[in-house]
């Protein structure tokens, strides 16, 4: 909107005459990061408009409203139209508030990123109708929504036609897609897999008790959906979890683990944990780290809990020590690197096909495989956006594997 405007996008030391930041508000550390970038937004230009938008915005507009240098704090709905508030880049003696009630929020607003020459993340889901005791996502985008599939399916047309040889579906609780059309998830993946290209979709974050059997023996058969799922697991104690207000147990989790890796075993499977949820005891943590040791899962992404007002879980006294929560999140943290490793180790001399992406500072060319494996080779321009059958020969120090060529690189499709 901004370029079509005759906005030119620049890099955010370049001195730009606008700064709009995007925030996020899952955890206390994302709020002082909007206030880092703010100041440092005034470092390099103390005349420059600064927009806030984002959950952040959303629940404490106020609040952002009195940080120094903030010109416009935008909520859910009224951040679609930021250029309407931007008449001119000049600073304001007082930040202007633009905020509805979230309850206001019931459209969804399409979106997909643009830029990137290879991957595009394209949203088909927005808002969140769970209310877990820890999230105040509800809270800052509102009900969930979408739109019907065939309107997704147009958005997804235009993304194939920008090039990029990888789309990844993305939203708030993508698995609720549908729901207030009479279709459901696994009718969308569906259509996207029959749309004509020699691309790929990855799916993004799912909830277990939203991943059905269906959806994982569709994509285990599908041309187009890789091996690669990402599922919030939070904990691994169903004391916990009925504390967290999830909608599934231990059980159910793993039982979605065990048939993705028995219709695919080379599937990367990716977990989001929590530690130091109020009245988490030590035996509560050791039962997380316990089924996690055990599940054949690939990567951990460990928070550390936070307070956030007007939650539930923080009227549950029982409050873990940020010591303690601390020590679980580094054992955590230790234990995805442990898997990963193995789950690497376990692709060891295997075939996989490969996506180039982009140059690393060492002269080697990085891309993903179908099940999410990083991998670098000696850099050529003309790999890039293009996928190739690898053999992979080894793992190294920094978190990636190494490849040789199969059949010559001859160009392949992705699966």
């Amino acid at each position: 909107m901004f370029e079509n405007s005759g906005y030119a996008k620049v890099d955010f030391s370049d001195v730009p005459d606008v700064y709009v930041i995007n925030t996020c508000s899952v955890t206390q550390n994302a709020d002082k990061e909007c206030r880092q970038l703010v100041k440092r937004a005034m470092k390099i230009n103390p005349n420059a408009f600064v927009a806030i938008i984002g959950c952040y915005a959303q629940l404490k507009p106020t609040e952002i409203a009195e940080i120094p240098g903030v010109d416009l704090v935008l909520g859910a709905n009224e951040k679609f139209n930021l250029l309407e508030y931007i008449d001119q880049t000049e600073k304001k003696q007082k930040a202007q508030i633009q905020n509805e009630e979230i309850k206001t929020a019931r459209e969804f607003v399409p979106s997909f990123s643009f830029g990137e020459r290879t991957r595009t993340f394209l949203k088909v889901q927005d808002g969140c109708d769970y209310f877990c005791a820890f999230c105040t996502i509800p809270l800052a985008r509102g009900f969930s929504r979408s739109n019907n599939i065939s309107k997704t399916i147009e958005y997804a047309k235009q993304v194939i036609a920008t090039g990029v040889n990888e789309i990844v579906l993305t939203g708030v609780n993508i698995g609720d897609f549908g729901k207030h059309h009479n279709e459901n998830f696994l009718q969308l993946i569906k259509a996207l897999d029959a749309l004509d290209g020699n691309h790929r979709y990855r799916i993004s974050s799912i909830e277990p008790n939203l991943l059905s059997d269906d959806i994982i023996e569709f994509v285990a058969h599908s041309q187009k959906f890789v091996p690669h799922f990402h599922i919030p697991l939070q904990s691994g104690s169903d004391k916990i979890l009925h504390l967290m207000r999830r909608r599934y147990n231990a059980g159910l989790y793993a039982s979605r683990v065990n048939k993705i890796k028995l219709l695919m075993p080379d599937a990367c499977i990716g977990v989001d944990v929590i530690t130091g949820f109020p009245s988490e005891s030590e035996q509560d943590f050791m039962d997380t780290y316990s089924f996690i040791q055990e599940l054949p899962v690939s990567y951990l992404h460990v928070f550390t809990y936070s307070e956030r007002a007007n939650t539930t879980a923080i009227r549950i006294n029982e409050v873990v020590p940020l010591q303690e929560r601390q020590k679980r999140t580094k054992m955590l943290n230790i234990l995805s690197d442990k898997k990963r490793r193995a789950f690497y180790e376990s692709q060891n001399g295997k075939c996989k096909t490969v996506l180039f992406e982009s140059e690393e500072d060492n002269g080697k060319i990085s891309g993903f495989t179908q099940n999410y494996v990083k991998v670098l080779m000696p850099f050529d321009q003309s790999l890039v956006n293009t996928f190739h059958k690898i053999h992979l020969t080894g793992i190294s120090a920094e978190g990636h594997m190494f490849a040789e060529p199969a059949k010559n690189l001859e160009p392949q499709t992705h699966n």
